[in-house]
């Protein structure tokens, strides 16, 4: 009976046992349960930012992807524009060099500037150097030949010749006329010193007979007295004696109205002599200055220096060769157009 009770009492302590365990594990059960919900909120919550932020990072990457694109077609793009533009700037200075070339030609053959034209094909020259290129080296080649043969012509100061006509033309009015015999300015006749003599005459006359004895044995005295009558003797005897040259026309006798034109007709004759010299004309050149040198050998004063001035000026320029055999530039110019051509083709 003992042992029956104590078994049943030991059945029950350990019902009672597993009863509390049990609650005991439902409690923690719950407690668990319920921190795993919170723990899923959390998840959900963290999975749903994760999301989010998938999301934004996938939209950035498309905009970034986008832009990758849009960059490659711009950088497509910019290297169609620099080929263009090599290629253009080739045909840019080709045209430059054409153009500089073109206009060497014409100040060769138009006016004659062989300075201007030098200094065109070193232009050219300048600029296909700027470019470069190794395919432009015959180009430069031919260049530098036509510029070889411009720097070996005689060079001719037409400047300098253009200035010399210019202070002829200036001198023209003047130029004393041949047939001009009136005294110069300031310089008083034979006529006119004995009057000058005798009014002193007169005026030592009016003093009185002991101021005058004295004054006139110290002007017989004085050596200056008696140079100054020697040079009126001497200026005397000139006016009685002329000598003329026989073997020239006598210079003709002009009106003030004809001496006008006559100055005027002079310096037209040498504005077309400097005309011609631009013009490289070398007959009209002459002919117009052995004109102007009749002209001023004819009616103009053969003594007076600046006669005798323009004449050695004139002779100097009359015998001035000014017509020079310009070379063509056709060789540069048929290689900028074989190259234009090579570049079309391609």
């Amino acid at each position: 009976m003992v042992v029956a009770l104590l078994a049943l009492g030991l059945a029950a302590w350990q019902w009672v046992e597993t009863r509390q365990k049990l609650a005991d594990t439902q409690q923690e059960l719950a407690r668990r349960l319920a921190d795993n919900d919170s723990v899923g909120v959390e998840v959900r919550g963290l999975a749903k930012q994760s999301q989010e932020q998938v999301a934004g990072v996938l939209g950035r990457l498309g905009a970034l992807e986008a832009k990758i694109a849009e960059s490659q077609s711009q950088q497509a793009t910019l290297e169609r524009l620099y080929q263009d533009l090599a290629s253009n700037r080739d045909e840019w200075a080709l045209a430059e060099v054409e153009q500089g070339v073109t206009l060497a030609a014409q100040q060769l053959q138009l006016a004659g500037n062989v300075h201007g034209a030098v200094l065109a094909l070193q232009a050219a020259d300048a600029r296909l150097a700027a470019s470069d290129r190794p395919q432009l080296i015959s180009l430069r080649k031919t260049l530098a030949g036509d510029l070889d043969r411009l720097r070996a012509l005689p060079q001719i100061d037409t400047a300098g010749m253009s200035l010399r006509l210019e202070g002829v033309i200036n001198a023209i009015d003047k130029l004393p006329l041949a047939a001009d015999g009136r005294p110069r300015a300031g310089e008083a006749s034979p006529k006119e010193q004995a009057d000058v003599l005798a009014n002193s005459a007169a005026e030592s006359t009016s003093q009185s007979p002991s101021v005058i004895s004295v004054e006139f044995w110290q002007r017989l005295a004085s050596v200056a007295l008696w140079q100054r009558l020697a040079g009126e003797f001497w200026g005397e005897l000139k006016s009685l004696v002329r000598i003329q040259r026989f073997d020239r026309d006598e210079p003709a006798l002009l009106a003030p109205g004809q001496v006008f034109f006559l100055r005027e007709n002079l310096k037209l004759r040498l504005l077309n002599a400097r005309l011609a010299l631009l013009a490289r004309d070398q007959w009209t050149f002459r002919n117009e200055l052995q004109h102007a040198q009749a002209w001023i050998d004819r009616y103009f004063d053969a003594g007076a220096g600046s006669q005798q001035a323009a004449q050695e000026s004139l002779k100097q320029l009359a015998e001035t060769e000014i017509t020079i055999e310009m070379p063509t530039l056709n060789d540069s110019l048929s290689a900028i157009k074989t190259f234009k051509l090579g570049q079309e083709r391609k």
